[in-house]
């Protein structure tokens, strides 16, 4: 059984880290004062100045900066404040035995999805698919409430009070979610951190990917057999597909709705402005008659 983690206090301590492409630590600004606005005090990571090629630093850099955050006894949740690519590389040489004997709060989304696989499987905690810092001015108000469930233990409930849902294969199912980006998903394939799709709950969600490439990657899932294995499919943002709405649903339709297990689109989950955060590895019950997802608190 997977496990939750401690909740923040008003007051405590988190680490701010860049664990892919590298950022411009004047941009910074912004995410520390929303993480002021939480009443939060920070300590801000080497790799937020490090710089290696496109990467935040070099993969020894981004490893030493992460192992400092887990094992430093103040800091309470680890916090990704971008993306890009990066965490691959140093997904093999995490201490996760060092995570699962200090269990914090890690957070972050896009190529983050690499770790919250790793972690989920190897420190057995739950992470935390949620905005990443560097886009505090992007993201609407309800997308920064989602950073409350941080502070006490909450059932997430989205219904279509927050967007209108399809239903793309009736069902219930319940069982833990997984998942993300669905590029990063798909590159785990062949490695000791394939994500495991066995009774589990999928969401995937993606930017700037055709239709045909899009198309690619779920086949590549459906021939490594982890479609068939499912209990459950939420399909979140896919923005800036240089496709229309319904071509993405008829793809979506063709791989998912003769699973015989429920599947229902357009949550906003991923690269939009409403980014709604989620435990994964909690319990989660997908109901796709009433189209609402629920899940139960990450934190204790």
């Amino acid at each position: 059984m997977i496990s939750t983690v401690a909740h923040l206090e008003k007051g405590d301590t988190v680490g701010v880290v860049c664990l892919s492409s590298l950022e411009e630590p004047e941009k910074l600004g912004d995410a520390l004062a929303f993480l002021d606005e939480l009443g939060l005090r920070y300590k801000i990571g080497d790799t937020i100045t490090a710089k290696h090629d496109y990467l935040a630093g070099s993969d020894e850099v981004r490893l030493a900066d992460f192992h400092a955050m887990v094992r430093d006894p103040e800091v309470k949740a680890i916090f990704c404040v971008k993306g890009g690519y990066g965490s691959a590389r140093i997904a093999s040489k995490i201490d996760y035995e060092l995570l699962a004997e200090n269990p914090k709060i890690f957070w972050g989304f896009s190529d983050l999805t690499y770790l919250h696989c790793a972690i989920n499987e190897y420190a057995n905690i739950v992470t935390f698919h949620g905005p990443l810092l560097m886009a505090t001015d992007k993201m609407d108000d309800l997308s920064k409430k989602m950073f409350l469930q941080l502070f006490t233990p909450m059932e997430i409930q989205y219904t279509e009070a927050i967007s209108p849902l399809t239903t793309i294969a009736p069902g219930i199912a319940r069982g833990p979610i997984i998942g993300g980006n669905l590029r990063r998903l798909v590159s785990t394939l062949g490695t000791k951190f394939e994500v495991h799709t066995e009774g589990r709950i999928l969401v995937i969600e993606d930017i700037a990917e055709t239709i045909p490439r899009i198309d690619s990657m779920l086949q590549q899932l459906k021939q490594a057999r982890k479609l068939e294995q499912l209990a459950g499919v939420v399909i979140g943002s896919f923005t800036q597909t240089e496709a229309s709405d319904d071509a993405l649903l008829t793809l979506m339709k063709e791989y998912f709705s003769d699973l015989g297990i429920p599947v229902v689109a357009g949550f906003k989950i991923g690269h939009e402005t409403t980014n709604i955060a989620i435990p994964l590895g909690v319990d989660a019950i997908l109901d796709a008659q009433e189209k609402t997802l629920r899940l139960l608190p990450g934190v204790h």
